[in-house]
């Protein structure tokens, strides 16, 4: 029986993201994936500037790829609601309304949030697998779990049962790997949704402004389309029960329903699909060798695009654990702290998506269309006896639900007072929806709480989640600055982190490097200045929080563990800090007597 380190079953972005992360720190690992290429029907598009900046830090070449397919900020800006594609809107949100607060969003990362269809981001996050030397990605493979026994399958006749110091399970909602851990998923259904991926290129003609998402009021149908580049969209809608055409003869509903929707019939169906809307997290992250990441610890509604978004987090979360578990000696124990961490941050990415999702009520419920009803219905189908009905008879009841809501939207069609004022009522609503579609305080100001994260301070407040605030709060995410490297190249302070130990950012290096020389620590400390030399005015100086002698201490995944302001001679309570909660993640380094990095010496970047 052959043993390899890590195996991470699903290529998706999760599984992806941990593969390219692993590789930066020298760790083979093995990726399979049952499809041989990449799924064409898009699911997400959200991708938030703090995936962005991870996905750099694993792979360059794979942000460059990303950058090129990264559509304008100035296309992607409108939300729409609408009673089809052609009407005149209800009302419009413009997030590009506030410059000012566009102007701020930027001073937060070297990215911006963006807009690219999983259908064309998959396809390079598995040309960035392909082209890594380090990682033995197979398409077309089959993972199945034993115990700690895992059987490996390909399409054809290869098999192998290995059993791998980890295995993470990256293989999606349907996650095959967690059922066979009996890791159970707790939370509610909220919706059945189908959906259609279309080309029409004549949608928006003539230089019409083309909302990014259109949430659409329409006597047959009611559900949201999103803008994909080259005149590709998705249209979604909920459903009750499988019998419903919807799923079970989707091409022919679907051709019933778009000319309604868009107004045309020029149009090419690329792609159906189905899946379920839950709010659900898997009741354990993590059992002995097995870890689950992405989609398979835990499923958000599609209301804020937190989903994928934070697959990514919980890869980036796991890769330097791994590292340091795997190169330098760490107990697997250390692993413990992956679910400790992000287990608060996911259940409130889960609670606000919902509350995204019931808030569209808002603007709906004069019209007598809300997704508490959808919910109850749902609810309501699913407990009817399958057994005993027929599915035929199932499919014409859940029609018949689903019409005698849809068509309640016939009265905003009239040329009449009260639709006027339906309408007005609906409009007045929707600027309360930004939050939906503007959320860079969860963003970037998510937090995490540990035995390693010191606990001097209290944790991390939960800050707001539209707006960021920018902390060096132990826990919280580095801020984000433009400093002078060693060189003298400007870098954001998040290329300045040590992938290996402790970065200790200071405004007065050369004093702690001085303390720091004549000591001992048990973990390896990389020392970066703030701002260049004598630049008492740095911008860096004030957003970090510790004057300008204090320091903030950061893990090579970004976030802040340790802080002071009251300068080097605090580096007694440093050193406590580190033998308490950081002398068993480098024992090998501690075995050495520590090892100790002067300023801009990134060495252990590798």
């Amino acid at each position: 029986m052959a043993t390899e380190a890590i195996v991470i079953v699903g290529a998706g972005a999760a599984g992806s993201t941990l593969a390219l992360l692993l590789a930066r720190y020298g760790i083979e690992s093995t990726v399979v994936d049952e499809r041989r290429e990449t799924r064409l029907h898009p699911a997400a598009h959200v991708i938030n500037a703090r995936t962005l900046e991870i996905w750099n830090q694993a792979s360059p070449e794979l942000g460059r790829a990303l950058e090129a397919i990264t559509p304008p900020i100035d296309t992607v800006n409108i939300i729409r609601w609408c009673t089809d594609v052609r009407s005149d809107p209800i009302g419009e949100i413009d997030l590009l309304s506030q410059p000012d607060r566009l102007a701020e969003v930027r001073t937060h990362s070297s990215f911006l949030i963006s807009h690219i269809g999983q259908h064309l981001l998959m396809p390079e996050l598995w040309k960035a697998l392909e082209s890594e030397p380090l990682v033995d990605f197979r398409r077309g493979w089959r993972a199945d779990l034993n115990g700690e026994r895992l059987t490996l399958r390909s399409q054809g006749s290869d098999s192998a049962v290995i059993a791998p110091r980890f295995v993470v399970a990256a293989d999606g909602a349907n996650s095959t790997l967690r059922d066979a851990a009996g890791i159970a998923m707790t939370g509610p259904v909220l919706a059945n949704m189908g959906s259609v991926f279309f080309h029409a290129p004549e949608l928006y003609p003539d230089g019409a402004s083309r909302p990014l998402l259109s949430w659409i009021y329409h006597p047959r149908f009611s559900g949201v389309m999103i803008a994909h580049a080259d005149d590709d969209y998705v249209l979604m809608t909920p459903y009750l029960h499988a019998a419903q055409s919807i799923a079970s003869d989707s091409r022919t509903y679907w051709n019933a329903i778009l000319p309604n929707v868009i107004g045309s019939t020029e149009y090419q169906i690329r792609s159906t699909g189905t899946w379920t809307m839950t709010k659900q997290i898997a009741d354990r992250f993590r059992s002995g060798p097995l870890l689950l990441i992405g989609d398979a610890a835990h499923r958000f509604p599609h209301t804020g695009g937190f989903g994928l978004n934070s697959g990514v987090q919980d890869a980036h979360n796991l890769a330097w654990k791994l590292a340091a578990i795997l190169q330098d000696g760490a107990s697997d124990s250390l692993l413990d702290t992956y679910e400790t961490e992000r287990r608060p941050v996911v259940t409130r990415f889960a609670e606000q998506s919902t509350n995204n999702h019931f808030k569209l009520d808002e603007v709906t419920a004069s019209l007598g269309i809300t997704n508490r009803s959808l919910h109850k219905a749902t609810e309501l189908i699913g407990r009817l006896p399958l057994g005993r009905v027929p599915a035929p008879a199932i499919a014409r009841i859940a029609d018949a639900l689903t019409t005698a809501q849809t068509s309640r939207t016939k009265r905003l069609l009239r040329k009449t007072d009260r639709s006027s004022k339906l309408r007005q009522r609906m409009a007045a609503a929707i600027p309360g929806q930004e939050e939906h579609f503007v959320a860079s305080g969860l963003e970037f100001g998510y937090a995490y709480a540990s035995p390693l994260i010191d606990t001097a301070e209290g944790r991390c407040p939960e800050g707001d989640v539209a707006l960021y605030h920018p902390t060096t709060h132990p826990g919280a995410r580095l801020p984000h600055v433009i400093i002078s490297g060693p060189d003298g190249a400007q870098l954001s302070t998040h290329g300045a982190i040590a992938r290996k130990g402790l970065t200790v950012f200071t405004a007065d290096p050369q004093g702690w490097i001085d303390i720091i020389s004549g000591s001992t620590t048990s973990v390896p400390l990389t020392v970066v200045a703030l701002g260049g030399a004598g630049d008492a005015n740095h911008p860096a100086i004030d957003l970090f929080e510790v004057g300008d002698h204090g320091a903030v201490v950061v893990r090579p995944d970004g976030h802040v563990v340790w802080r002071t302001d009251t300068g080097p001679h605090a580096l007694d309570s440093l050193h406590r800090f580190i033998e308490r909660s950081w002398a068993g993640v480098y024992p090998r380094a501690a075995a050495d007597g520590g090892l100790l990095l002067s300023e801009g010496r990134l060495g252990t970047e590798g």
